[in-house]
């Protein structure tokens, strides 16, 4: 893929171009498996901006394919949101997405953010890291391989098998370091939980607070979200607790995950969707997934919102996210082997 002009111009070009689609007539059918209600925000702001309408049908990411497929060539939806790269390969493996030509996403959004066919596109990142009881743990893991010593045994919190950030989280283990080495890293996991797994990234944090667990995974921006404003078991007194490190610094980097989209393969409103694709790489948009829903943006040199920023800078992984998609299968194998739930 090649980048035709620079971030800054691209910026101008996002500008004008959804300036000069003002009043358009036309509307866009959007599936999204996205359910954060500050993404209200997103779509009116496009509304006011162009007079195109949105439709929504929102459910979960494997029934909005299905969906897709089964509707075939007679299916209304312009635009497919969804998170994690391993969903929008699964899209992109169904034939429900299109590949399309678009000189602003091409500058805007990194190169190992798209798929290599620009199918879809990323517009928003987290960054799944570790968080621990800073009363109980004088020595935290610095990198997830440390996750599986037995010094941790009895004290690590996370989620199930069936859940995509565990998923991609061994799928990119196994390609930093090997299905091999991945395997014995699993079971050694494995061994250190202190529950069966079960609930989310913020029940994982609420596990640190009610002393089920002293190390647990999330996503940076469950946290962020509790740093900002008041969530159900995370009280300000205990957050103070809460600890955070970004993990393999020195290595392969902090494990991204990634929400994205892509055309709908058979887009009656194609042009409409390329637009909205184009929004939502604009400096508006991408300010407003890390101000509204404390997100890293995709395009490099947005600011943050203050509640992403006061966690710290730190180095991703900078791994295929498309190779780590494609690894799902075997981190399933990997599940099933160690006895991982």
């Amino acid at each position: 893929m090649r980048k035709t002009t620079t971030v800054l111009l691209a910026s101008a070009t996002v500008a004008t171009a959804i300036a000069s689609s003002a009043f358009a007539e036309g509307e866009l059918n959007l599936y999204s498996s996205r359910h954060y209600d500050t993404d209200e925000r997103l779509y009116s702001d496009f509304t006011e901006m162009t007079g195109i309408t949105i439709n929504r049908i929102e459910a979960n990411a494997d029934e909005l394919i299905a969906r897709m497929e089964a509707e075939g060539v007679n299916s209304p939806a312009d635009i497919l949101l969804t998170v994690d790269t391993s969903r929008l390969e699964r899209a992109k493996a169904a034939g429900v997405l299109q590949s399309i030509e678009s000189d602003v996403l091409e500058a805007r959004i990194p190169e190992n953010l798209q798929d290599a066919d620009n199918e879809w596109f990323g517009f928003s990142q987290r960054a799944r890291i570790i968080f621990y009881d800073k009363t109980d743990v004088a020595n935290p893991p610095m990198d997830y391989v440390s996750l599986a010593d037995p010094a941790y045994e009895g004290m690590v919190c996370h989620r199930s098998s069936t859940n995509v950030y565990s998923q991609t989280l061994v799928s990119a283990i196994i390609e930093n370091f090997g299905t091999e080495a991945a395997t014995e890293w699993a079971q050694g996991f494995v061994n250190n939980f202190a529950r069966d797994p079960q609930g989310g990234d913020t029940d994982q944090l609420r596990g640190l607070v009610s002393g089920e667990c002293d190390i647990s995974i999330s996503n940076t921006y469950y946290f962020a979200r509790a740093l900002r404003k008041d969530v159900d078991g995370l009280p300000a007194d205990a957050m103070a607790n809460i600890g955070w490190i970004f993990p393999a610094q020195n290595a392969e980097g902090a494990h991204m995950n990634l929400s994205g989209g892509g055309v709908a393969a058979n887009a009656p409103n194609r042009d409409n969707a390329i637009k909205f694709l184009e929004y939502l790489a604009s400096d508006q948009a991408q300010d407003y997934f890390s101000a509204g829903n404390d997100e890293y943006p995709a395009v490099p040199g947005v600011g943050l919102a203050a509640s992403v920023a006061s966690m710290g800078l730190f180095r991703p992984d900078a791994v295929d996210l498309t190779a780590v998609a494609k690894n799902v299968p075997a981190a399933q194998e990997i599940f099933n082997q160690v006895g991982w739930e």
